[in-house]
């Protein structure tokens, strides 16, 4: 992947219908997969509020009396981008912004789900992620000089997860993948490229082995 050059106005009118959500110039460009400052002062301060959040669903809930403690579903729901109905996330839960996280109805994941999104990522429905899984969509250059050039700035990738997908544990997804519907990954892959809709994929990179 490489940095894009203009904002991308398909992605900017995605986030503007999203809860939760940030704004500003550097916002844009982030999600616009553009070289960004991840400095900006908005993007300073929506990671402050995740992290705000992400201590109180990550909190055992022995810490606080049952009268005191926030479900952790409303926890969610202030922190995602959009959430739809019956879901459930085993904490602890890490993410970057939350607020650029969208996620669809009978959603399960288990512990250790580390979502990094600076870019947007769309989980659709019936998904199931298996533990210790990264969903990544943060890139840097890979060129030394062009990263002494940028020193300090990012670029992201758009990450998407079909309906009735079955996330394996320990797999990452990199930025600018998408996962078609009803695909299950095995444990321990990386997926680096689209996965087709109704396949199996496994490995490191993923390849497709069999349709699901």
């Amino acid at each position: 992947m490489i940095p894009k050059s203009e904002k991308d106005n398909e992605n900017i009118e995605k986030a503007k219908i999203l809860q939760n959500r940030l704004w500003g110039e550097e916002y844009e460009r982030m999600i616009s997969g553009m070289l960004y400052n991840p400095l900006g002062p908005e993007l300073i301060e929506g990671r402050s509020r995740a992290r705000r959040l992400m201590a109180i669903f990550n909190a055992p809930l022995s810490e606080a009396s049952p009268s005191q403690a926030v479900p952790r579903e409303d926890v969610l729901r202030e922190l995602f981008g959009r959430v739809g109905q019956e879901v459930y996330l085993e904490p602890p839960l890490f993410v970057d912004y939350g607020c650029n996280i969208s996620i669809g109805s009978g959603f399960f994941a288990n512990f250790h789900l580390t979502v990094l999104d600076c870019g947007l990522v769309s989980i659709g429905n019936n998904v199931m992620i298996g533990p210790n899984v990264n969903i990544i969509t943060g890139e840097h250059e890979t060129g030394i000089e062009a990263r002494k050039a940028h020193k300090g700035l990012e670029f992201t990738g758009p990450i998407v997860i079909g309906d009735d997908c079955w996330i394996g544990a320990n797999v990452t997804i990199l930025a600018g993948v998408t996962i078609g519907h009803g695909c299950s990954i095995g444990a321990g892959s990386v997926v680096k490229r689209n996965i087709p809709a109704l396949s199996v994929a496994v490995g490191s990179p993923a390849k497709v082995i069999r349709p699901a």
